[in-house]
């Protein structure tokens, strides 16, 4: 028996990173799975290997920022499983630039995707939640939510990094919000991370500068994605029953 086992997760942003990392690993502890992302091809990949470890799954391939988008995500859950145990809210990315380089463009691109997607998931969620009085919602947060030096000084990041403070702010309310019918809400907030996307443009950054991602890191290397989904998994486990609002850093000791 799995710490998640025949628990109701639904992951947004699953089709690669952290998110794929993180779909297998619930599968692992016995998660039954609702996968959303807007790369269907790539979510069907995470959907194969969650198969193949003899766990149920469902995919919706969509705009998770587009109330129609979210609102299909959690409604397959209900559709497919009666109900949602666990909400992983994954989603995000940047468009980075210099502060006086950036388009409005870009900087409403990033917050949405960071904070829009997260909202609306969160949103169709937690009256299911509440009619059932218990739920864990985990959101992706990161270190960059205080600055990221290496990031700064090459492309520049602030649009990001209020994003990804913006999450812990989101998820400090909420804890609050919903305590009282027995859902959790926390976020983790990853320092550097070697996914399939992220981590060569890190090596890279490593290799030419000074002031690099594994420099300032304690440890003095790149976590890997299973050490995020790890701590994901804490959160959303009975282990952490008594854990709501808290921003829990894997970030190799920053």
């Amino acid at each position: 028996m799995g710490r998640l086992q025949d628990k109701v997760a639904v992951v947004t942003g699953a089709a690669h990173g952290l998110g794929r990392a993180t779909a297998l690993r619930l599968a692992e502890e016995g998660a039954r799975l609702v996968l959303g992302d807007i790369e269907g091809e790539a979510l069907a990949k995470t959907a194969a290997d969650v198969t193949a470890l003899d766990r149920p799954v469902h995919t919706v391939v969509g705009d998770l920022t587009d109330p129609a988008g979210a609102e299909s995500l959690i409604g397959t859950a209900i559709a497919e499983f009666g109900q949602i145990d666990c909400l992983v809210n994954n989603l995000g990315g940047s468009r980075n630039a210099k502060i006086w380089e950036m388009s409005v463009e870009d900087w409403d691109f990033t917050l949405r995707l960071n904070l829009r997607g997260t909202f609306l998931c969160t949103r169709f969620a937690v009256p299911h939640m509440m009619e059932r009085r218990q739920g864990r919602i985990v959101c992706l947060s990161s270190g960059a939510r205080e600055g990221t030096p290496w990031t700064a000084l090459s492309t520049g990041g602030a649009a990001y990094s209020v994003s990804k403070a913006g999450v812990h702010g989101f998820i400090r309310d909420v804890a609050m919000e919903l305590a009282e019918y027995n859902i959790t809400v926390n976020a983790v907030g990853p320092g550097p991370i070697d996914t399939d996307r992220v981590g060569p443009g890190l090596r890279e950054l490593q290799d030419n500068m000074v002031l690099g991602p594994m420099t300032l890191t304690p440890l003095g290397r790149l976590g890997l994605p299973e050490e995020v989904a790890n701590a994901i998994l804490f959160l959303l486990s009975d282990e952490a029953s008594y854990i709501s609002g808290h921003t829990l850093a894997v970030a190799g000791g920053r």
